[in-house]
């Protein structure tokens, strides 16, 4: 049986001590907390006149002390020490070591001074001038510097006061090109808004692989794929007006990142000429340019893998996609779309129902009025032509062929 109220009691007499002590060998007693044991412990001492009583007193009240408490033999001897040394059981007040203060804040505002002079040299090479500062040139004002440690002088160099004294230096700011708009393309349910990135084919000692221009329009998953064999503006501007004239709807905007083969003068230029609004994501939205991200992976590196093409090979590889792969993906691939619900808390949920894969091309046709999208001299009767010429597996299974012979020319 536990007991944990410590009784307090110290006027009981040695002889009620040993009684105490023969009729309680079932009970276990427990201190309350720490003060008020040492408290009790330091009132029985005085009571019984501890230090000054016979041995064998000694040993009952040191009993007694440990039964009352808890406490082990060790730790009642090491308290009763304790009380021997300082005449009280109480903790001893703490009192934390501070060290001299050698350098005030004149100090600090030199050393930030001599910083900004010499636009902040290592501190050996600091220590080493504020001390020919006193000793060869004789200002003063050095005496407490001139023998200040390495260590102590970047301790300094940590302090607010220094912060507010020395230099502020800005990080270099990017140029700001002022070509293109910077926001999130809003189709609302229209093509003709395309978006554009670029896949690196790799390299190879040296030797540049070859870039893929991927173009996806936000609502029909139109999608062009072309070759270049670098990302400068002269092949560029070919590339991209190729793509652009492969396209039968009318082009609205044109949406990149800020990667600089998009984002220049000639592009720019290119797409006023088809009055086409440039457009670029914005600074931590990745969303921004998420389909073509995604059409990246699912489409260009499972088609084209990740090993290293030489650019060399580019006009190859777009005549490919021209002849063959852009129309499968158009007419031959199926794409999901969502379904769009919105719950109670305004939040949207997309859904992907098995009715919603269409191709490309399906999804154009279905939208209302769709005709009023395609450019000027394209009908719909023409495209049928291309699309429903063979089916879909007949198409892949010519797709299939064409891009293992490109693949046999390429690595031979």
């Amino acid at each position: 049986m536990t007991i944990t109220i410590m009784n307090n009691s110290t006027a009981l007499s040695l002889a009620e001590i040993k009684g105490f002590l023969k009729s309680s060998d079932s009970f276990k007693f427990k201190s309350v907390s720490r003060g008020e044991r040492n408290e009790w412990i330091q009132a029985v001492i005085m009571h019984h006149r501890y230090l000054k009583c016979r041995r064998r007193d000694k040993i009952i009240l040191r009993r007694y002390m440990m039964k009352m408490t808890g406490l082990s033999k060790a730790q009642i001897t090491r308290l009763i020490y304790d009380y021997k040394k300082r005449a009280t059981l109480k903790p001893k007040e703490y009192t934390r070591n501070v060290f001299e203060k050698i350098y005030g804040k004149a100090d600090i505002e030199l050393l930030a001074k001599v910083d900004n002079a010499h636009e902040r040299l290592s501190g050996p090479a600091t220590a080493e001038i504020m001390s020919d500062e006193f000793n060869l040139f004789g200002n003063t004002e050095f005496e407490r510097l001139k023998n200040i440690s390495v260590a102590h002088l970047y301790r300094l160099r940590g302090t607010p006061r220094y912060r507010e004294n020395t230099k502020i230096f800005s990080k270099t700011k990017p140029t700001q090109a002022n070509i293109g708009e910077r926001r999130k393309p809003e189709p609302s349910g229209k093509p003709g808004y395309l978006c554009v990135d670029t896949v690196h084919q790799g390299d190879k000692e040296g030797e540049k692989g070859v870039y893929h221009i991927n173009m996806v329009d936000m609502v029909t998953q139109y999608e062009f794929v072309g070759a270049v064999k670098a990302i400068s503006e002269c092949f560029m501007e070919k590339v991209l007006n190729d793509l652009i004239e492969q396209c039968d709807f009318k082009i609205v905007e044109f949406h990149a990142d800020n990667g600089s083969e998009y984002i220049n003068k000639v592009v720019a230029k290119l797409l006023n000429k088809l009055l086409i609004k440039l457009t670029k994501s914005r600074p931590r939205k990745s969303n921004d340019n998420a389909l073509v991200e995604t059409k990246n992976g699912a489409v260009v590196r499972k088609h084209m893998g990740y090993i290293h093409i030489p650019r060399s090979k580019a006009d190859e590889i777009h005549e490919f996609y021209k002849n063959h792969f852009n129309d499968y993906l158009n007419y031959h691939r199926p794409c999901a779309f969502p379904k769009i619900t919105i719950d109670k808390r305004g939040k949207e949920k997309k859904t992907y129902p098995r009715e919603n894969y269409m191709t490309p091309y399906a999804k154009l046709k279905s939208l209302p009025n769709a005709e009023q999208y395609l450019k000027q001299g394209v009908a719909f009767e023409q495209m049928d032509k291309i699309a429903y010429a063979m089916s879909h597996t007949e198409y892949a299974k010519i797709m299939q062929n064409e891009k293992t012979k490109l693949f046999n020319k390429l690595f031979k």
